[in-house]
């Protein structure tokens, strides 16, 4: 029964490693944005922390998936390097010194969407699929 388990557990980690591998996955802002294109870096730094503008000025306010999200995990791997309770472990140093808040988390592709397509500032990431006119995609992670 035991070896079933394992190798249940390696079928279900392989399949999510593989979803991760494959996700499409796009940046998303707020159609009225002056921002039309972001590279990795400009978003690894939003998503770390470590700047809360965007580039071309104006301020950013990030939009989450849930921790249990595997379009998350394919979001913090190929733009950050990282994996998502790396990317935690970073948030909680920044807020307990008070440094900056955590990005708003959201329950759903359709949540972020909604939000970025609502706030003029706003800048997400759902799987490419879902993208549509409501929100400006500005960089394609695949």
């Amino acid at each position: 029964m035991l070896q079933i388990a394992k190798k249940v557990g390696a079928a279900v980690a392989t399949a999510m490693l593989t979803f991760v591998a494959q996700a499409q996955v796009v940046v998303i802002v707020n159609p009225s944005s002056s921002t039309s294109t972001l590279n990795a870096d400009q978003v690894a730094n939003i998503y770390l922390g470590k700047s809360n503008s965007m580039p071309g000025g104006g301020s950013a306010v990030p939009a989450n998936l849930p921790e249990t999200s595997p379009t998350r995990d394919a979001f913090f791997s190929k733009v950050t390097g990282k994996q998502s309770a790396q990317v935690k472990a970073i948030w909680s140093r920044l807020v307990f010194s008070g440094k900056a808040a955590p990005p708003k988390e959201f329950a759903s592709t359709a949540e972020v969407k909604k939000f970025v397509s609502s706030t003029p500032d706003a800048i997400g990431y759902i799987e490419k699929s879902a993208a549509d006119s409501s929100v400006k995609v500005v960089l394609s992670v695949d």
